[in-house]
């Protein structure tokens, strides 16, 4: 996954930072624990995210949290949920599938040194994967089949930028549809949110790669209509607003989603990932880079 959803620390409460903390280090011991030590490379930001909301929305009782020994390093003591081993095997499952299949379509199709990264990460992967296929083979299937999509779309030399996200964006929106309690409503709007996340993580993913993609001409669905389509080219601030503009159609839907949801735990923690995190994680990618060349 690409890390890009995550809290905005400084606008957190100090309990609230610690829950966080709790999540993301709980994650990081349920993946070894059900699916091998390697697989711990595989967390991240928006694996937690997954597993704070699936706890949000599926466990009635918040659980509860007691202190132990970092499985990393045991000098050191963290928290754990004492609880939420079914929102912590999904979202290692979702992180390792996603993994698994982006690793594949670096072999595909990234250049010499990212296809020989991506074959050093394929056997330490692989052991993961099959047991995350085998105790979700349904979120396999919307995984690899949206992965599939997406590479024909990247190999069509007019996908537009509405085109290039949309694999992604149904991606994670079939995923946090199994989350849905059957209800009409809730699954519309975990349809939506689901979309526009998927969507957002997407474009953002692009926005951040434009200028490596363009150096070494690679896909990028904003190059072809900054670059291609554009008579007088434009500027790296005007790329960047232009980028940030469609950025922020997408988060909005997704933030509006996101409220109409009823949340039974972590509300403030998520609440502030998607109102702050993500502009702030996207004001980062986006502008901080640009100060950094100038």
């Amino acid at each position: 996954m690409f890390g890009y959803i995550r809290p905005c620390k400084p606008e957190m409460l100090v309990k609230e930072y610690e829950l966080y903390k709790s999540a993301y280090c709980s994650l990081c011991k349920h993946l070894g624990k059900n699916f091998g030590l390697l697989s711990r490379l595989t967390l991240s930001y928006d694996a937690t995210f997954l597993a704070m909301f699936h706890m949000a929305l599926k466990q009635e009782e918040c659980p509860g949290f007691t202190k132990g020994r970092c499985v990393v390093n045991p000098m050191k003591k963290c928290a754990y949920c004492k609880g939420g081993e079914e929102s912590f095997l999904f979202a290692g499952a979702v992180s390792i599938l996603m993994t698994y299949y982006k690793i594949q379509d670096d072999i595909q199709d990234s250049g010499f040194w990212g296809k020989s990264r991506a074959y050093l990460m394929l056997p330490i992967v692989k052991s993961a994967y099959r047991k995350a296929k085998k105790k979700f083979p349904d979120i396999d299937k919307i995984v690899s089949d949206c992965m599939d999509r997406q590479s024909s779309v990247e190999h069509d030399s007019n996908a537009g930028i509405d085109a290039s996200a949309e694999p992604t964006a149904q991606m994670l929106s079939q995923v946090l549809l199994l989350l849905s309690d059957g209800t009409k409503s809730q699954e519309l709007v975990l349809s939506q949110l689901g979309y526009f996340i998927g969507r957002w993580i997407y474009l953002m993913d692009a926005a951040d790669d434009i200028e490596k993609d363009e150096k070494h001409r690679q896909f990028n669905p904003f190059l072809k209509k900054l670059v291609q389509d554009t008579e007088i080219p434009l500027n790296k601030k005007e790329q960047r607003d232009y980028c940030n503009g469609v950025l922020n159609q997408t988060l909005s839907q997704a933030i509006a989603a996101f409220q109409l949801l009823e949340l039974k735990h972590f509300d403030t923690i998520l609440d502030n990932t998607m109102r702050l995190g993500l502009p702030a994680m996207q004001r980062q990618i986006l502008y901080d880079k640009e100060i950094e060349h100038v």
